[in-house]
């Protein structure tokens, strides 16, 4: 759905419920509907965190506790206007998101899970004991409500409010999550090495999801506590943190309704229960357990494969332009200078002293024996693995300590030994993906769905539709990436290489896996990219490929440069020779170093 029509569709729905509420004036489902406004906006920031950047946290009542006690204290303890002291609720709860996230993306997986926690139990502790400052179980009194004419609102003026609030949230986060920065945090929970290869930021791409989820989750709590008037450490508990994560994962995680089917269904029940505080626990205990074991993707990931079984495949159309004329810059010289490198693991160094230089406008090839070193080279030259000495110099500059994100950005693109695709996202998103760090549109001008990050977003789409036609994938491009052929894989990954606009592109292995008619094909796409004005190194074992697009050849063993120069030169080489086939040079041909 177009964003115009998706702006209408949710105007009309939230116009819908503040209708509705207007029939009736019981308080009791004022009261539902308002906490439903509540956990959706924990639940809507939550998802950001879970679903697409794949952290784990079991610390959000800590950030509801942050909101919730920042407007109370601010508005009790001084004259601040509420509206304001609203606002600065969720400045400081997103501040609290950068101090959990910090230490806490240290760790990963299950260790995460703890230190946020930890921080949720911290955080619980301290408004329960620390009574001078947050009165513990007696809580905070005269919290002042937002006020609307000099007035305080009503309680369905609040409905009214977190209905509004709500929708201007799911637009928001939609604006995000559907453009570059939504394409950067699925990448995380797939591939963070395949992520960071393509110029993400890993770090700092889930920072920005913590702090998103704080900042729903603060203003969550301040909307409680200022409507209530009211705030005490009853209101924090471990309890809310398991009944967040539940919101999420039972509605559907990585969906952008999963958080409100969840919050609607388990709103209602959590009413219907609440003479039962027992059974309520048992209940979410339940459905965590069903959520994660017989409905991984929740109630709207069953509703999509539904539908997705009867909905058309629609192709992709074609790009304005049908083949890019230019990928890299039309230059000349040295493009890499690798001097000296050793990376020593213990006792064991796949890389020996081993140098260089690699020239504009050719085709290079790494070859060698199984264990020469060869993917421990293309790992320190794209800052995956950081060398234990020498210098590496991209376009003059030294990498040899320059993150992953940085080479890609500097124009060094790579595929890799084993596929690193992003399997549940589309062969295009895979693609766009590659040109995050061409892309100039920041966090904001994303949130806002500002003219600029729009049309980035065409760009971005049309280059990336020209990439595939260039690799021939353009009628799969929305086909899940995982779902390909294994060699029609391969071509997704170097077009996702390509899309970060390279001017050195490392292949690591290219042709593994392809049958003859693919290899070949293969070399004739090798041969096109290198026309583009791409630069190539390919680490590869078919040395028939090897020796027919090659321009220059190096060669390891164990580590050691023992030859380089043109093909014909290295094939006819003693010590290469050797290195393959363990014999003399006066005992074998050199001829059978061709069909090795």
């Amino acid at each position: 759905m177009k964003r115009g029509q998706h702006f209408v569709g949710v105007a009309l729905a939230a116009a819908a419920v503040i209708g509705a509420t207007s029939l009736f004036g019981n308080d009791y489902y004022f009261r539902i509907i308002f906490m439903m406004c509540v956990y959706y906006m924990c639940a809507a920031g939550m998802n950001v965190l879970v679903g697409f950047a794949g952290q784990k946290s079991l610390g959000q009542a800590g950030l509801f506790a942050a909101g919730a006690y920042s407007v109370a204290l601010l508005t009790s303890r001084t004259d601040i206007s509420p509206w304001l002291a609203l606002v600065a609720a969720a400045a400081i709860s997103g501040v609290c998101g950068v101090l959990i996230a910090l230490p806490s993306l240290r760790v990963k997986g299950p260790y995460l899970a703890m230190v946020t926690l930890a921080f949720g139990i911290v955080v619980e502790k301290l408004v329960g004991e620390w009574t001078d400052v947050f009165g513990g179980a007696q809580g905070i009194y005269g919290i002042r409500p937002i006020t609307w004419n000099g007035q305080p609102l009503t309680t369905q003026q609040w409905v009214w409010f977190g209905v509004v609030l709500c929708a201007v949230t799911h637009l928001l986060l939609r604006n995000l999550l559907n453009g570059r920065f939504g394409r950067a945090l699925l990448s995380l929970q797939a591939d963070e090495i395949a992520s960071a290869s393509v110029g993400v930021r890993v770090y700092r791409a889930k920072v920005i999801a913590f702090v998103v989820a704080a900042v729903t989750c603060g203003i969550a709590g301040a909307l409680v506590a200022q409507q209530n008037q009211y705030i005490n450490s009853d209101f924090i508990t471990f309890h809310l943190s398991i009944f967040i994560l539940l919101l999420v994962l039972f509605g559907g995680s990585g969906s952008m309704y999963g958080p409100l089917v969840g919050t609607i269904v388990l709103t209602s029940i959590d009413a219907a229960l609440a003479r039962w505080p027992s059974a309520q626990h048992f209940l979410y205990g339940f459905l965590l357990l069903f959520a994660l074991y017989v409905m991984p993707n929740g109630v709207t990931g069953v509703l999509n494969s539904l539908f997705k079984r009867r909905a058309k495949v629609v192709p992709a159309k074609a790009a304005t332009q049908s083949k890019p004329t230019r990928i890299g810059p039309d230059a000349s010289g040295d493009l890499l200078e690798v001097e000296g490198v050793t990376k020593a693991y213990g006792g064991v160094k796949p890389a020996q002293d081993v140098s260089f230089r690699l020239k504009r406008g050719h085709i290079h090839a790494l070859i060698g024996p199984n264990g020469a070193g060869k993917s421990t080279m293309i790992n320190m030259l794209t800052g995956v693995v950081k060398p234990s000495s020498g210098s590496i110099k991209f376009l003059g500059e030294e990498i040899s300590d320059t993150p992953a994100h940085q080479i890609c950005r500097m124009g060094m693109g790579r595929t890799f030994q084993n596929l690193r695709l992003f399997s549940e996202l589309s062969v295009l998103d895979n693609v766009m993906l590659g040109r995050h760090t061409r892309m100039t549109n920041g966090f904001l001008p994303s949130l806002m769905a500002m003219p600029g990050a729009t049309k980035q977003e065409v760009i971005t789409r049309d280059r990336a539709l020209q990439l595939l036609e260039l690799v021939d994938l353009a009628h799969l491009a929305h086909q899940p990436a995982g779902s390909l052929p294994y060699g029609l894989q391969r071509r997704a990954e170097l077009a996702r290489a390509l899309a970060t606009e390279p001017q050195l592109l490392l292949l690591d292995e290219p042709a593994a896996g392809l049958n003859p008619q693919e290899t070949a094909e293969l070399g004739q796409l090798l041969l096109r990219i290198g026309k583009c004005g791409v630069s190539i190194l390919m680490v590869e074992h078919h040395m028939d490929l090897v020796m027919s697009v090659s321009d220059h050849v190096i060669v390891l063993d164990y580590g050691i440069k023992i030859a380089e120069g043109k093909p014909v030169d290295v094939q006819c080489n003693p010590r290469v020779v050797e290195a393959y086939l363990g014999v003399d040079e006066e005992a074998e041909p050199v001829e059978a170093l061709v069909a090795a």
